[in-house]
């Protein structure tokens, strides 16, 4: 029986290249400080035996995994995808590995992967909102492992976050809508429960409806999980009221092109029937049909910043700071004043 080859070591590279361990373990973990002929030379020894650093001993030696994890609510649509890729690019940029999880918006099951991650070593944590148990940013505190909370800005939460105002920029979008006229309005919410960005724009079309004057009973806020079906389904119930909303503000992009799909179905115009509007401004939402006017959320600068925070938190021991980034609507062909205006 052939015997088996043993992995190549350090000391096999540094032979091959004609430098010290130490040149070798340099040239791997601070290029920057060998100079480029001999980190060629290296190099060219790593590539030729093959050879593999042993993560778990240096993992050991510097009490470090150099990775983060993060979990996110969703994988099923596209909304979270952008920001967790430029996350992900900065991430890497500094040396560092991405761990992600899906907690399908259960705050029970994201507490299970934040546990999970951590006892797999995580260097730090990428969360998404601020509604959790207030004891589990406490242990993670007492763990000292540096949190950081995206796609929702508020001034005064206690753990740091890279996001926007979900509030105020529905407020936007809600006022946008009421100042073309549209008096009856109905919402496509996703789940409130748990879910600090859905509940913080539903508050804010309710704060543009009472500073307009509208009369509350003329907004019909209806919540369901965020899927194109839903929305459809979300849609059909909304127009099938005796007084029609001519307007209907949905939670997301992925709900509203639901709702586009089912007025198709059900033979009206958008906007000359109901005019829909989406939030965040993904693809999807420019190639709707109608093209879909929406909220347009900082997707890629939000996870660049994330991670440069997160890694100053952790390389520099800081606390972190907030950082609230603009959103602004992008007006699409979904949108016009009602008929009767």
């Amino acid at each position: 029986m052939p015997k088996l080859r043993s992995a190549p070591t350090l000391d096999d590279v540094a032979r091959l290249a004609g430098v010290s361990t130490a040149t070798v373990s340099r040239c791997l973990n601070d290029p920057d400080r060998v100079v480029e002929a001999t980190r060629q030379r290296v190099l060219s020894a790593v590539d030729r035996l093959g050879y593999t650093p042993n993560f778990a001993a240096r993992v050991m030696a510097a009490k470090r995994s150099w990775t983060i994890g993060a979990i996110i609510p969703t994988m099923e649509n596209a909304i979270f995808a952008r920001g967790l890729q430029a996350f992900q690019e900065e991430l890497h940029q500094r040396g560092y590995t991405l761990l992600v999880s899906s907690s399908a918006y259960d705050p029970d099951l994201e507490q299970d992967q934040i546990r999970t991650l951590v006892a797999r070593g995580a260097d730090g944590l990428l969360l998404i909102g601020h509604d959790r148990s207030p004891k589990i940013c406490k242990d993670l505190a007492r763990r000292n492992i540096p949190v950081m909370t995206a796609w929702s800005f508020l001034a005064d939460a206690q753990v740091a976050s890279v996001g926007f105002d979900n509030r105020a920029a529905m407020a936007e979008l809600a006022n946008r809508v009421i100042g073309l006229g549209h008096q009856r309005i109905g919402v496509i919410s996703g789940i409130t429960a748990g879910n600090d960005r859905a509940r913080l724009r539903v508050e804010g079309i309710r704060d543009a409806v009472q500073h307009s004057g509208l009369s509350p009973s003329d907004l019909t806020i209806l919540e369901t999980p965020y899927q194109i079906e839903n929305g459809a389904n979300t849609f059909s119930k909304l127009m099938s009221q005796d007084a029609r909303p001519t307007a209907i503000l949905c939670g997301n992009d992925v709900l509203a092109v639901g709702a586009l799909h089912r007025a198709r179905e059900m033979g009206l115009n958008v906007p000359k029937d109901v005019s829909v509007t989406g939030f965040d401004d993904i693809e999807l939402a420019q190639v709707a049909t109608p093209a879909l006017t929406t909220v347009h959320v900082p997707h890629r600068e939000m996870g660049r910043r994330a991670a440069l925070e997160l890694v100053d938190m952790l390389e520099n021991q800081t606390p972190g700071t907030g950082t609230r980034l603009n959103t602004h609507i992008v007006e699409r062909q979904s949108l016009g004043p009602p008929s009767s205006a």
